[in-house]
């Protein structure tokens, strides 16, 4: 039934209308049109997507807080890699010293505190944010990181997001990168930060 009145509601269109027109005498009709039969040999047409995007299973963003935290909570979240800290929380204008610790927990902090950039929550997940960070190592004054998942936001924003968030408590921190700069490319956000 919405086909038939989708279909009634384009032939009204007057764009729509001069594809309807039959083709001229001298183009066959099989010019005009395919069956895409030649393509029935290509093995990855089976291919089904059954990720929670492709499926259409996140929940929307005007969706109820609840309904989202019961759909992510199906997702599992991101782990966290290279070291997982105990969060270290500082006040305003309150400064840490450049340490692989400190690091760890500023950056655990940073989790909490900036919780819409990252899929460490159910309800984030919920709609289809399933991005993490993971700290790699310190590099000098260069805190190396891994972003991987999906991001709402560019990759190179979220990064901007972290580095900012780590240099206001540890000023030592000259630069914060990624270990891998294709993984701030939009192909790495869409694939799910699978490269």
């Amino acid at each position: 039934m919405k086909a038939i009145r989708t279909a009634l509601v384009l032939a009204t269109l007057p764009a729509f209308r001069a594809f309807l027109v039959p083709p001229p005498p001298f183009l066959p009709a099989a010019a005009l049109w395919s069956d895409f039969g030649s393509f029935a040999d290509i093995d990855d047409l089976d291919y089904e997507d059954t990720s929670p995007l492709a499926q259409g299973d996140y929940a929307l963003e005007g969706d109820d807080p609840f309904d989202k935290a019961a759909v992510g909570a199906t997702i599992p979240g991101p782990t966290i890699l290279g070291g997982d800290a105990e969060p270290i929380f500082t006040g305003l204008g309150e400064t840490l010293e450049y340490s692989q610790e400190n690091v760890l927990g500023v950056l655990s902090a940073c989790r909490t505190a900036i919780p819409t950039l990252f899929g460490y929550t159910p309800e984030n997940r919920g709609v289809g944010i399933t991005g993490g960070v993971d700290f790699v190592e310190l590099d000098g004054a260069t805190v190396v990181l891994a972003l991987k998942g999906r991001f709402w936001h560019q990759r190179t924003t979220v990064l901007a997001r972290i580095g900012s968030y780590l240099r206001e408590r540890i000023p030592e921190i000259v630069d914060v990168v990624v270990e891998d700069e294709s993984s701030l490319s939009d192909e790495a956000n869409n694939d799910g930060g699978v490269l």
